[in-house]
């Protein structure tokens, strides 16, 4: 919601005023110096939207403010040129309204337009997010990045990295969604005041980083004739691409990381599929060189990558992991029921490649059970499982 400044305005009044903490006030006006507010400057408020009201017979805008659980000047400042005393019956006005409903709906076939059309509504509604591209997929669809928090401690959460695997984008999307309404409305999750966490961590997330997979999971092969037709000799000569993993290449990204990559890639297929195709040397895909460029630049103190099935979580790889790991699985086994499992014989992943490279703690967890693709009625239980490795990733 923008407002706009007047003479002896503050940021901190505006905080007091709609009950919004200052520093997410300031975190969403970049380009404005809180100590030198400017009569007319707009200031963008979160947490908030507007809608329009239409003025019956007897309104005033006290009763107005008062019926939205408002203060008066909070109408005031959404309608600089409404005058209060000369209201008139069938005048729009604009009734800044607290957002306390999600803006995501998970609950669909939750393809890469749908994600876009997302973020870019939660951008809106929470403009201390951050959002940029890590690069784009092979049919140049920009790969999102979305930051929240302002602390030193930087970590990252992925989905999607398997196309068949896409439930994890809404997944992880929701939890974006409740992490943004605990702050802007000062609520716990789970017993757990989410403010020290963003001021103590800097989330990384890429929701979906096989997007023109996960497209062709939901909605099939693209209309080009020349990839149809490829696609679908790989996919043993179907057009049910229901049970796709891997890229647009047909090549499998999480078999792309340089971790011991020659030890996949030859106990798995050798030419382009549905599956498992780690490709003909690591890092050839663009959306695994955008995985790994954005985490060599990143310094991220733990990655944490979702996939589906399984209810586990992989940790370590060939004893490079710290010790910490051990305990921060524990943890998120406790606050999940999911089984810790420390992987033996797992080459070429992301979460392997991390661990080898920086030897940092790096996890797979393997949300929900059932058979790829999980069903989009499962989202809220397999919710429910994963919302206390969401929170432990942050506080740990």
């Amino acid at each position: 919601m923008d407002i706009f400044v007047r003479p002896g305005d503050s940021l901190w009044y505006f905080s007091e005023l709609y009950k919004i903490p200052l520093q997410l006030i300031i975190d969403s006006n970049q380009n404005i110096n809180p100590q030198r507010l400017q009569v007319g400057q707009r200031v963008r408020i979160p947490g908030f939207v507007t809608t329009g009201y239409t003025i019956k017979q007897g309104d005033s805008l006290w009763q107005i403010a008062q019926s939205q659980n408002l203060q008066l000047d909070a109408i005031l400042l959404a309608n600089p040129d409404v005058h209060p005393n000369r209201l008139q019956i069938g005048q729009t006005i604009q009734v800044p309204q607290r957002l306390t409903w999600r803006l995501v709906n998970g609950k669909q076939n939750y393809d890469y337009n749908i994600m876009i059309n997302d973020i870019e509504k939660l951008l809106a509604a929470y403009p201390f997010l951050q959002n940029a591209s890590i690069g784009n997929s092979v049919l140049e669809r920009p790969i999102p990045e979305i930051l929240i928090g302002k602390g030193s401690k930087r970590i990252h959460y992925n989905g999607s990295f398997h196309a068949n695997e896409w439930i994890t984008t809404p997944i992880i999307m929701t939890f974006l969604n409740d992490y943004l309404l605990s702050l802007t409305n000062q609520t716990t999750i789970r017993g757990l005041s989410t403010w020290p966490l963003y001021e103590q961590t800097t989330l990384s997330i890429v929701p979906m980083v096989n997007p023109d997979g996960v497209n062709l999971v939901l909605n099939g092969p693209p209309d080009n004739e020349a990839i149809k037709n490829k696609l679908i000799t790989w996919n043993n000569d179907s057009t049910d691409f229901s049970g796709w993993k891997a890229n647009i290449n047909g090549v499998d990204l999480n078999d792309q990381f340089p971790a011991k990559w020659e030890l996949e890639s030859a106990r798995n297929p050798q030419s382009p599929g549905p599956r498992d195709y780690g490709g003909e040397a690591p890092l050839t895909q663009p959306e695994a060189i955008a995985m790994a460029d954005l985490t060599r630049k990143s310094n991220f103190a733990w990655v944490l990558a979702f996939h589906t099935q399984g209810k586990v979580i992989y940790w370590g790889f060939e004893n490079l992991e710290p010790p910490e790991s051990q305990t921060m699985v524990e943890e998120f086994s406790r606050v999940s029921g999911y089984e810790p499992v420390k992987s033996a014989n797992s080459y070429a992943g992301y979460k392997d490649w991390f661990i080898q490279d920086w030897r940092r703690p790096g996890f797979t967890v393997e949300l929900g059970s059932g058979t790829n693709p999980l069903p989009i009625s499962q989202l809220d239980e397999i919710y429910e499982e994963a919302l206390g490795i969401f929170l432990a990733g942050l506080y740990l």
